[in-house]
């Protein structure tokens, strides 16, 4: 397996596919997820001419699982360390959900010296959690209803919770088991109290400072039922924010849309990368 340690000593596990001469395109995953949950989109991108890269975040996947500095910015820090070990440059980074909230929060503290383009799909950013500053955010008890189910039961949690992710919940969707089977697995690999730590890290970390150091192209995709991150208080948020960012929103599409509508999303993704 292809690691880098960390300077506080992790171990992160990652997947580097492709030409190593080619533009680079980094993805970081969601929660509870793993660097499989790109493996589409570095098969697609990969055969398209770049190079393609995936890291297990600290404690999920197969990186180390630590007690402590399960957090956004430590999150952040790990990608800089990786982009910094695999000496990229002009990377594309490409954040899904808590992934999103990473990759902004990476802008934030490491600036962009190293990236041409950013793209957040269904991601956390600017605030989750509603305050009264975020007043369209969601309620704590949501998050903590989320705690709850991952401490109890974290297996039977991860399986009900495929169908609000990718909205099989709606009228004529078709629940694939494929899907519920292969989140759950990606899910059960990562360790509980990391899994734990990063529910805080997702809902209650705010970005409105991260996204004001955004100073490259900038596509927002997210679907609008979307109903793990809602998009007004996310996607409808952020281009209110970011200089210039192009929003592109999928009628109808569910939180899981990199999967879902996969065909078209890496189509998509390919024209804004190439424009």
């Amino acid at each position: 397996m292809s690691t880098i340690t960390t300077k506080d000593g992790t171990r992160i596990y990652y997947k580097d596919w492709g030409s190593k001469d080619a533009q680079p395109i980094v993805f970081s995953h969601g929660w509870p997820l793993s660097a499989d949950a790109w493996d589409a989109q570095m098969v697609f991108f990969a055969g398209k001419g770049f190079r393609v890269i995936a890291h297990d975040r600290r404690s999920h996947g197969r990186s180390d699982q630590v007690w402590d500095n399960n957090n956004m910015d430590q999150y952040a820090d790990d990608l800089a360390e990786l982009i910094e070990a695999l000496d990229l440059k002009e990377a594309i980074l490409v954040g899904h959900s808590t992934g999103g909230g990473e990759v902004t929060r990476y802008v934030g503290r490491h600036g962009t010296g190293r990236v041409a383009k950013v793209a957040l799909i269904g991601a956390v950013p600017p605030l989750m959690l509603k305050t009264e500053a975020n007043p369209g955010g969601l309620p704590l008890s949501v998050f903590d209803g989320i705690r709850k189910g991952t401490y109890d039961n974290r297996s039977q949690f991860f399986k009900d919770l495929v169908v609000p992710f990718y909205s099989y919940n709606r009228e004529g969707k078709v629940l694939s088991e494929g899907i519920r089977d292969s989140f759950w697995a990606q899910g059960m690999m990562g360790g509980l109290k990391g899994q734990l730590d990063s529910i805080r890290a997702f809902s209650e970390s705010d970005f409105h400072e991260d996204l004001k150091r955004f100073d490259k192209p900038t596509l927002v995709l997210h679907g609008d039922d979307d109903q793990i991150v809602p998009i007004g208080a996310s996607a409808l948020s952020t281009v209110k924010i970011v200089p210039h960012a192009v929003l592109k929103v999928y009628e109808g599409a569910d939180h899981g849309l990199t999967q879902t509508h996969q065909d078209r999303f890496n189509d998509d993704l390919l024209a804004f990368i190439t424009a």
